[in-house]
């Protein structure tokens, strides 16, 4: 399926349009089955959509919210996904949302692994994933290279992966692909020219594993992309 691709005049209006579009699938999803699962990305890019989101009216104590995926350090680091998402996300309206957490202090991740995906199992399939997207075309933490690269791209893979790449400074947890294709709804956040760039590369015919974002872009369910300089 050729991903829609909608480009924005601003950085604004992309977060605005995408929170109104994210609150109205989550808005759906619980019309639907009465409850919904959001995951989000982490970084810097997302923080204006997320504090966009979090003052949607949806019914937030429905709604079940995760990452993408996360480094494997406390919070009370600024490497920490989930402290940015307490900062934005969780907070005005949706500050009665429920956090699915990816971290949990150990030695390592893989300590924690069955712990964490325990917790995440009750709240899969994903009804809303919003993914990004770096120049080396990863996303979530599936880089090209990574140490458990092609199990993380398997249609067989567990939910959650450790993962360990050249230039990421911590280990990383993140949901496998096949967890992220399944979602109801998928939206990509990219900004800049770099990206649009790589963002082109991956829309032609190469391998998941020198691209991982080619996981999402060929998924079943609906993806869209949003774009702004």
């Amino acid at each position: 399926m050729i991903p829609s691709i909608l480009h924005y005049q601003s950085r604004e209006d992309l977060a605005l349009d995408l929170a109104e579009i994210v609150a109205r699938e989550l808005g759906d999803a619980i019309v639907a089955k009465g409850r919904a699962t959001l995951a989000v990305p982490g970084g810097t890019t997302p923080g204006p959509f997320l504090t966009a989101l979090s003052l949607t009216h949806i019914e937030w104590p429905k709604v079940a919210v995760m990452l993408t995926d996360e480094r494997f350090v406390p919070e009370t680091s600024d490497r920490s996904n989930t402290r940015l998402l307490r900062e934005t996300l969780l907070q005005n309206n949706a500050k009665s949302a429920t956090l699915v957490p990816f971290y949990k202090e150990a030695e390592q991740a893989e300590d924690m692994l069955a712990h964490l995906t325990a917790g995440l199992q009750p709240n899969l399939p994903l009804d809303v994933c919003v993914l990004g997207m770096g120049e080396d075309m990863h996303t979530a933490s599936i880089f090209p290279g990574a140490d458990r690269l092609e199990e993380a791209l398997s249609p067989t893979a567990a939910p959650l992966i450790p993962m360990r790449a050249p230039g990421a400074p911590e280990p990383r947890l993140t949901l496998s692909a096949p967890v992220l294709r399944a979602a109801g709804t998928l939206h990509i956040l990219i900004t800049g020219e770099g990206k649009k760039q790589a963002l082109e590369t991956a829309m032609q015919e190469g391998s998941e594993a020198a691209a991982p974002i080619r996981a999402i872009l060929n998924a079943p369910s609906a993806v869209t992309v949003h774009y702004a300089d």
